[in-house]
């Protein structure tokens, strides 16, 4: 019988284990990148996995060339105590944009992609570049595809539902366009939409700093840095989404608000 949870995955043989976790790649990834198919020998140096023995959890991670320092694909996955799948986080890296050290200090130590501490320089660079926090390098625009093979993967384990964590306020309403709803955090984002509306709290805080632009009123982007930068007076946390297989839930948080 296949196994339905991370946790059942990690105890299947390698080659077993590389051909069910490599079902969640977007076949676009292997035509865009000219990646080796699942059966050659070289994706086993490219399309890697780390956990640790018997754990419920994985990170997957796929690159298009050996010793990048990013993966153009990045998972980590987890069981939930009821043994559905939730994504902690995922991320599609255009390696041939720039990067910005976002997820590091100056001195190398890790800022979690800034939920630890923040690089201001880089985080700076970034935003002016258009990208969002958190990103090191713009994304691969790849998510519609990517989200309908997870969701065949999902289905594939035999579950009619997942959950995802959104790191930022970006990726929440990102979800909630793809059909998304929510298990906890609807009220802080409905919040959110209050206090950047006509009157609400957050409008004086746009000083036109940096991070805290007046264009956030109507910008999901700038909000979500807005937000990084303590907006809030608390951090973006405890909000999970789930999403039911081939349904849209509906849910918009922002209406008529652009990127």
């Amino acid at each position: 019988m296949s196994p339905s949870t991370i946790g059942g995955i990690n105890l299947l043989p390698e080659e077993q284990k590389l051909q069910t976790y490599g079902r969640v790649i977007p076949p676009e990834l292997f035509e865009r990148f000219d990646l080796p198919g699942l059966d050659s020998n070289r994706i086993k140096s490219l399309f890697q996995f780390k956990y640790e023995p018997g754990s419920s959890d994985v990170e997957l991670s796929l690159f298009h060339e050996q010793h990048f320092p990013d993966p153009i694909l990045y998972g980590h996955l987890t069981d939930t105590v009821n043994g559905q799948i939730h994504v902690l986080l995922y991320i599609l890296n255009d390696p041939d944009s720039p990067r910005f050290n976002v997820d590091r200090m100056p001195d190398g130590s890790p800022t979690r992609f800034g939920t630890l501490k923040r690089n201001i320089d880089a985080e700076t660079q970034a935003l002016t570049y258009g990208l969002s926090p958190g990103q090191v390098r713009r994304g691969l625009r790849l998510l519609a595809p990517a989200i309908e093979t997870f969701e065949k993967f999902i289905a594939s384990l035999g579950h009619d539902m997942y959950f995802v964590e959104p790191l930022y306020y970006h990726n929440a309403v990102i979800f909630e366009r793809y059909g998304f709803t929510y298990q906890m955090g609807r009220r802080l984002m409905e919040r959110i939409q209050s206090g950047f509306a006509d009157g609400g709290d957050f409008q004086k805080l746009l000083d036109g700093s940096t991070f805290r632009q007046p264009g956030a009123i109507d910008s999901i982007r700038l909000r979500s840095w807005a937000i990084h930068d303590g907006i809030l007076g608390e951090p973006f946390t405890s909000v999970t989404m789930y999403k039911k297989i081939g349904k849209h839930a509906g849910i918009n948080t922002c209406p008529q608000c652009g990127w």
